[in-house]
């Protein structure tokens, strides 16, 4: 073999070094608010979502960010109560503002440790508890966002059958 049927050494380092910075940056990138930043000074409304597919919302319009918020058809604050109580004995969750009828947590995912920020906000006027669930990197999250909070869904449905 000759050399001139091998591919330059450095020029294929070069290439396999701009396709994983690609890649990193594909996948971490366009961060949007997190944190303390999503927390609404009137706690009546919800963050809204970033543009790219990687967060879900009861307040969002379009039909790739919209979920359905959480029902009150029965007793509200048992309703509250049980998510509050989901909330902290789910390890995933860390709770971090809790306030009267509003409610931010982080979750972290399980294999990669990446945080997420979900939040609830109880609307008795509209029966209902609005919630949020929005990664803080990436441009997608394969769904992980809306699987959350459709399992919170079932959960509180799960546990509210007995009342």
């Amino acid at each position: 073999m000759t050399n001139s049927s091998r591919p330059d050494f450095p020029a294929r380092f070069i290439r396999a070094i701009v396709l994983t910075l690609s890649l990193a940056f594909g996948l971490t990138g366009c961060a949007g608010k997190s944190g303390a930043a999503l927390d609404p000074p009137d706690r009546q409304t919800l963050a809204p979502c970033p543009p790219t597919p990687n967060c879900v919302s009861s307040d969002a319009t379009d039909s790739l960010h919209r979920i359905e918020p959480l029902s009150l058809r029965s007793d509200p604050h048992a309703v509250w109560q049980a998510l509050l109580a989901y909330l902290d004995n789910t390890a995933s969750f860390t709770v971090k503002v809790k306030d009267d009828g509003y409610v931010r947590a982080e979750a972290r995912t399980t294999i990669f440790g990446f945080v997420d920020d979900v939040q609830f906000q109880m609307r008795l006027d509209q029966g209902d508890i609005a919630m949020r669930s929005a990664s803080r990197v990436g441009l997608s999250d394969l769904g992980a966002n809306r699987r959350r909070l459709e399992a919170i869904r079932q959960a509180l449905e799960q546990a509210l059958e007995g009342t």
